[in-house]
């Protein structure tokens, strides 16, 4: 098990996610911005907005998520 916070993975506050692969903590990632974007948080709002230009271009979004996947990846063990 490994923990990355919303911050880590691109987003705007410290609430941590906990997870066995990287894939897990996106989802559980993604769940929580989807969650924080309907109650119109607006940190969590600038955030996405941040996400949705990178994911403009293939490259780069593919970068960034192989780089996230490393820093998972180099995590130790919780």
């Amino acid at each position: 098990m490994k923990t990355m916070s919303c911050k880590q993975l691109g987003g705007a506050c410290d609430m941590e996610f906990h997870a066995e692969t990287f894939e897990k903590i996106a989802e559980l990632s993604k769940q929580h911005g989807i969650e924080m974007y309907q109650k119109n948080d607006v940190a969590h709002v600038d955030a996405m907005k941040k996400m949705q230009e990178l994911m403009m271009s293939p490259d780069e979004m593919k970068k960034w998520f192989d780089s996230k996947r490393q820093e998972f990846n180099d995590l130790p063990e919780d």
